[in-house]
């Protein structure tokens, strides 16, 4: 008897339950967010200079306008670690050829339907 490439096929049985799965049914979309993801990254590397990384920052509204000091529109006070970030000019580079290698191959794997 043969089989349909997209049949279930049971994995395990837990307490009589049958676990049921599609085998790779999830690698092509995977990989294909994967290369997009490092495009943009690459795309973004390449109009920045540098980028500030602020570690503490409180996100909580009603914690945020506590520490405000002087109206609406001022900005909360800042207490945190600061990093900059100051991609190499290699960096963005490598970034856009590898996400367009892992969307290409993302593309070039076989379609289960």
């Amino acid at each position: 008897m043969k089989r349909h490439p997209l049949s279930l096929q049971p994995v395990s049985t837990i307490k009589g339950v049958r676990i049921l799965i599609r085998p790779s049914t999830m690698w092509r979309a995977f990989f294909c967010a994967v290369g997009i993801v490092l495009i943009i990254m690459g795309i973004e590397c390449l109009l920045i200079d540098s980028a500030v990384l602020v570690a503490g920052v409180i996100d909580d509204p009603a914690q945020q306008s506590m520490q405000q000091s002087g109206g609406f529109f001022s900005s909360p006070a800042q207490s945190g670690v600061e990093r900059v970030f100051r991609p190499s000019e290699w960096f963005p580079w490598s970034l856009l050829a590898s996400g367009s290698i892992v969307l290409l191959y993302s593309i070039s794997l076989k379609r289960n339907a």
